[in-house]
């Protein structure tokens, strides 16, 4: 292996959150008592997704709108790319249309998390990102689930103006665009204010919340136990598909080489928060043993171990 690789790769793995993730997995297969009571990972949630929206409103509060232009417009492209490509993948796999859909509103959407720890992971190698990556977070984690709803429409769906808004209104949106709104509105002075519980408690806080995403990753993986093959490679095969297409729209818009590395990670992550609430209501013959599974057992672990310091590594390449 690359030695340049390798380091990447050591760096992630030793890393308090991927080794807290880790400890919760082991916790799982060991069998302990360990656990989270409901309202801790409800606080945490919460904490974790307005420290985002609020930090990403304060950038943009003093970001040219020049600045944003060609970042939206690469985030519109993935939002309708990444949905199609996972879905017509899956459906080549012989996944029927409403598994192959649920399926792809998860690859579409986001994962929170993983973008947190890839800003922390590119922060430690010295490459800072761009703090308007929070609004297009924001944007992105929607077309996505929409898209895929519209493949899977059925007579069993819900009303697809009833879905929409009921997605916009959900706990994960409305918090990060909330966030953004008291960000942009209270600015650097405002969250001067609030550092002392938002900005110095944050990684901390995202250790608590990785053990108990490693703890829920391992039941999944207990319960799992016949995993498809095809499941398996589409969980690591599509998120790094994904991240180079995340890097090359990057360089097409002139990121620098951290802020391309979290738009990567922003592609290749797996909604396993806003879009198994929607798919959940809106489809539910679709089977979350396989989009559960997928977005939480093989996609996150993968992007957090690996995919994180490989799309650097890309974005290295591709930047320098």
């Amino acid at each position: 292996m690359d030695g340049s690789i390798a380091h990447l790769l050591t760096t992630n793995l030793l890393s308090p959150m991927v080794l807290a993730f880790v400890l919760g997995v082991f916790a799982t297969f060991a069998k302990s008592d360990l656990k989270f009571p409901e309202p801790i990972y409800t606080i945490l949630s919460i904490y974790l997704l307005l420290a985002i929206g609020i930090k990403g409103g304060v950038t943009l509060s003093h970001t040219p709108l020049s600045t944003l232009g060609g970042p939206l417009l690469a985030t519109l492209i993935l939002s309708f790319m990444l949905p199609l490509l996972a879905f017509y993948s899956l459906r080549f796999f012989k996944y029927s249309k409403i598994d192959a859909a649920a399926l792809a509103a998860h690859f579409g959407s986001v994962s929170v998390i993983t973008f947190i720890a890839s800003q922390v992971f590119v922060e430690t190698m010295g490459y800072p990102s761009d703090k308007y990556l929070t609004a297009l977070l924001a944007i992105l984690e929607v077309p996505a689930i929409i898209i895929a709803l519209l493949l899977a429409r059925t007579n069993n769906a819900l009303p697809l103006a009833q879905e929409v808004s009921r997605i916009l209104t959900s706990k994960s949106i409305l918090l990060l665009i909330g966030g953004l709104v008291i960000g942009f509105l209270s600015g650097e002075k405002g969250l001067e204010r609030i550092a002392p519980l938002f900005v110095n408690p944050f990684q901390g806080m995202l250790v608590l919340f990785l053990l108990e995403m490693g703890l829920v990753a391992g039941h999944k993986l207990v319960e799992s136990r016949r995993v498809p093959l095809s499941l398996i490679v589409a969980g690591v095969v599509l998120p790094m598909i994904n991240g180079g297409i995340g890097v090359c729209l990057a360089k097409a818009c002139g990121m620098s080489i951290g802020t391309a590395t979290v738009f990567a990670t922003l592609a290749a992550s797996a909604s396993y928060i806003a879009a198994p609430a929607a798919v959940r209501m809106a489809l539910p013959a679709a089977n979350p043993g396989y989009y559960l599974t997928a977005s939480l057992a093989i996609t996150f672990p993968f992007n957090l171990s690996l995919g994180i310091p490989l799309y650097h590594k890309l974005a290295l390449e591709l930047l320098h």
